[in-house]
């Protein structure tokens, strides 16, 4: 798999209707992940999206998620840019370039999913996410 760029988008409470709307204008395959997916299905908030991505016809990939519960929703600062792909070596030294002189909110770290994910803001406030696919081992 090759790197790859796209936009990711932050809702409150709404990014299942809001991934399914941009299926419906867009077309395309829609995979849908939820809270509860990957931890407790009956904790509050299970049911958000955790992770959502359309991919089009045309080529377009589009993310979204649900803000976490106990994390702040900032209108006007909910999309960022998502780098994702399998080469570690490439993905780590794009997270360590943008990273410095940021705020790292998720340290690049192996999480729950099985991939290496982190989420920074830059030095001139743009956040970004960075995903590496975990090993099928």
């Amino acid at each position: 798999m090759t790197s790859r760029l796209n936009p990711y988008i932050q809702f409150k409470g709404n990014a299942r209707p809001a991934l399914e709307f941009y299926r419906d204008c867009l077309g395309g395959d829609l995979v849908i992940s939820t809270f509860g997916d990957f931890g407790d299905p009956t904790a509050e908030g299970a049911d958000g999206v955790m992770h959502g991505m359309l991919e089009t016809p045309a080529g377009f990939t589009l993310m979204a998620s649900d803000t976490p519960p106990g994390m702040d929703f900032k209108p006007g600062s909910n999309v960022s840019v998502s780098l994702s792909g399998d080469d570690t070596a490439e993905l780590t030294g794009y997270w360590e370039k943008l990273s410095v002189g940021g705020h790292v909110a998720v340290p690049l770290a192996k999480q729950m999913w099985g991939d290496t994910f982190g989420m920074c803001t830059d030095k001139f406030g743009i956040g970004w996410m960075v995903n590496i696919a975990g090993s099928s081992d």
